[in-house]
């Protein structure tokens, strides 16, 4: 197990070093540069005030230049000054990360609890009405957009009834329950919107493992259904879903910064947006090295889990 962990974590470093450098590289091919916009106030502006700022900045090297300058003060976790707010980038991304990662996290939750049991219930109950009723419901999951059921509980609930979330964020440990009061909407929409594809595989691995011989023998031998379904048929069933649940933390990181906007929520899809709009690139280069470094530590743990439960893993 012990050189299982170390392979995963060793086939990181190559993933992270070409994902940041295709990241620093492509935010600078966004039309417009920050030079422009920086002098866009000032009408008089000569070349001369364009070639002094690009030189301050630290913009007229070669990108290539740029990157190892900037990788090699990253990996002491130095991510550079704000273009526009002169403030360090660490400082701001540990004041929004919190915020994306509780709402991720809670999203994530409710994914997995509704996909995963109301998967296993359809797969139980196959061809009933709840069977019906649980496909129904995936496939609704499925085909709305996440971000238009948000809009809509942020807009016909203040028509209706004249009620809307709260939309004052209180820090999780400043006051718990009016921080879940204004996150907990959000991330039951964005689980929910998430959990259609998980009930969908758990129901097909649970029906395609129900079929097998073993399954049929721990019954013969007297075992109660729910010792069969939790302790035999379930966790073989996971497997796949575990892997599936790993693909989704992009998807996952995509409907956030979304969520977040819908729902006022100050967290780093707000950060990140403001930035690309700004060309503040040490922001977005910094705020992506966050994301994509937690997303491979999200399928690092997938790995993990996955060797966990499927022993003949741990040797590949």
């Amino acid at each position: 197990m012990n050189d299982f962990v170390i392979r995963r974590c060793l086939a990181l470093i190559p993933t992270l070093f070409f994902a940041s450098l295709i990241i620093f590289c492509a935010i600078r091919l966004i039309p417009g540069d920050v030079i422009d916009l920086m002098l866009a106030q000032n009408d008089v502006a000569s070349s001369a005030d364009r070639d002094s700022l690009r030189a301050a900045l630290g913009m007229d090297r070669p990108v290539i230049e740029q990157y190892f300058s900037w990788a090699g003060h990253a990996l002491t976790g130095d991510l550079g000054q704000s273009l526009w707010q002169n403030e360090p980038v660490a400082d701001l991304i540990a004041q929004r990360l919190p915020v994306t990662l509780e709402l991720g996290a809670l999203a994530i939750l409710v994914s997995i609890t509704v996909g995963v049991s109301i998967g296993v219930y359809s797969a139980v109950r196959q061809d009933t009405a709840g069977d019906y009723i649980a496909r129904s419901f995936s496939l609704l999951m499925l085909s709305v957009p996440g971000f238009w059921l948000a809009t809509l509980v942020m807009v016909f609930p203040s028509v209706w009834w004249r009620w809307s979330p709260a939309l004052e964020f209180t820090p999780l440990f400043v006051d718990p329950v009016r921080n879940l009061t204004h996150i907990l909407v959000p991330a039951v929409l964005l689980g929910l919107s998430l959990s259609g594809i998980t009930m969908r595989m758990t129901r097909t691995m649970m029906l395609d493992v129900l079929r097998q011989d073993y399954i049929r023998t721990a019954r013969a031998k007297g075992l109660k259904e729910s010792a069969v379904i939790f302790r035999h048929a379930l966790r073989n069933s996971l497997i796949p879903v575990v892997t599936l649940v790993g693909l989704q933390a992009p998807l996952l990181i995509g409907g956030a910064v979304i969520f977040e906007q819908i729902f006022a929520l100050p967290g780093m899809g707000a950060l990140l947006l403001d930035a690309v709009f700004q060309r503040d690139y040490p922001v977005v280069t910094g705020v992506f090295l966050v994301v994509g470094v937690t997303v491979l530590f999200i399928n690092l743990a997938v790995d993990l889990a996955y060797g966990y439960l499927d022993p003949r893993v741990r040797g590949q």
